[in-house]
């Protein structure tokens, strides 16, 4: 019997249907996990050898430009700014680096001087909170949020350097400055624009409302002006508005890694890359991504929950017999990607993970006797019976060593 395709034994609503999908096209990605990321209070930032090690992955997942920090903070930050940057350029990373900046000159140099050191080119990513909430606790007025964007845009354009005008809480910005703010910035030759959900205010429909208002600002001044989104996870939505961000025409889209970040965290970029690659909008190789994802978690001390998507212990682990029955009976065809599908929306090959099949006290035979002979172990029946008597005795899944207990005592 011929293995079936794919499309034979699933039928996708995602695709099919009186709602259809957009259709896939090129969305740049930035990753902030080793700036905004590290904001966390409960982050550490990683040493150097930990950040070069991430930012080699993330090049080779495809990742197109990287926050590498915030030099104006001290001499530590310029000093890892600088080493990554040297290594984009000694490896030829397909990356592109970026670094936040304060309004503010004293901000601004660092980047400038960082590049003229390393012939590295940085983009400069000048911030400024914009929303009237923020002008009201800092007593600022429009005037002068007006004179730092130009003069913040103005500074990084004289120096050669590609320039991003970001407005922090633009969704809680109102539309007269904003587009008073962003047309001063396209009239000092800013490259393009910022939209932040800094405080995890929207939804998918004020994502698209303030991307469709952005475009319509840059429309009058027959600029090719580019927009970024960036998200925060407050309200639970920080995917899916990242995804709507992609929809409404966003050219890049930031996220974290873990989706680490100040209070619940950013947009999870890994997370961000599963969908994209699921819906076709990213044609890259993500096996490594896991190992990005474990290599973030260690460095910068934020545990893995066991339910993370995809990256979690859990995500394509079970010892429910049935399930496990369903698997077994996949890989017994001789099709991976059966095996991968059949109790699973996210082929766990595609991001380098695998099934798992666990002993526990909701195992059936077929979960043991899949165990002992992936391990090599001839599954005879009172060592079968042994490992389902204590499976049985207990509320949870076995370790692996009191199983090895179990087979010692048999004898295997």
């Amino acid at each position: 019997m011929s293995t079936p395709a794919e499309s034979d034994v699933i039928f996708d609503w995602n695709v099919h249907g009186a709602a259809q999908p957009a259709k896939p096209r090129r969305v740049l990605l930035v990753d902030e996990t080793m700036r905004d990321g590290v904001q966390c209070p409960s982050v550490t930032d990683p040493p150097i050898e930990a950040k070069l090690q991430m930012l080699r992955l993330m090049a080779k997942v495809g990742v197109d430009c990287v926050d590498i920090g915030l030099p104006g903070a001290g001499p530590r930050a310029v000093a890892d700014v600088t080493r990554l940057a040297e290594l984009i350029r000694d490896e030829r990373l397909p990356i592109a680096p970026n670094c936040a900046a304060r309004t503010h000159a004293n901000d601004i140099t660092p980047i400038i001087e960082i590049t003229q050191k390393t012939g590295v080119m940085i983009e400069v990513m000048a911030f400024l909170g914009a929303s009237p909430i923020r002008l009201y606790a800092e007593g600022w007025d429009v005037d002068l949020l007006e004179k730092r964007t130009r003069d913040s845009i103005r500074q990084a354009k004289q120096a050669g350097h590609t320039a991003t005008f970001v407005t922090e809480d633009t969704t809680r910005a109102d539309p007269a400055t904003l587009r008073r703010l962003f047309l001063a910035a396209i009239e000092e030759g800013a490259d393009g624009l910022c939209l932040c959900d800094t405080c995890g205010h929207a939804t998918e429909t004020g994502t698209r409302n303030l991307i469709a208002y952005a475009r319509s600002v840059i429309a009058e001044t027959g600029r090719d002006v580019r927009i970024d989104w960036h998200g925060h996870h407050d309200r639970g939505l920080g995917l899916s508005n990242a995804l709507a961000a992609c929809d409404a025409g966003a050219d890049r889209v930031h996220g974290c890694i873990l989706g680490v970040g100040e209070r619940v965290g950013n947009t999870s970029l890994d997370q961000l890359l599963v969908n994209l690659k699921l819906m076709g909008w990213h044609d890259g190789d993500l096996t490594s991504l896991g190992e990005l994802v474990d290599l973030t978690s260690q460095a910068c001390q934020v545990p893995i929950p066991v339910s993370y998507p995809v990256f979690g212990k859990d995500a394509f682990r079970t010892g429910t017999g049935v399930h496990a029955a369903a698997v077994i009976k996949a890989i017994n065809k001789g099709a991976d990607w059966l095996a991968d599908r059949v109790y699973s929306g996210v082929p766990a090959g595609w991001f380098g993970r695998r099934q798992v099949i666990e002993i526990g006290h909701m195992a059936g035979d077929s979960n043991i006797l899949f165990w002992l002979r992936e391990r090599g172990i001839e599954p005879r029946e009172p060592l079968v019976a042994a490992i389902r008597a204590k499976a049985k005795s207990t509320s949870r899944v076995l370790e692996e060593h009191e199983i090895y207990e179990v087979i010692a005592g048999v004898g295997a």
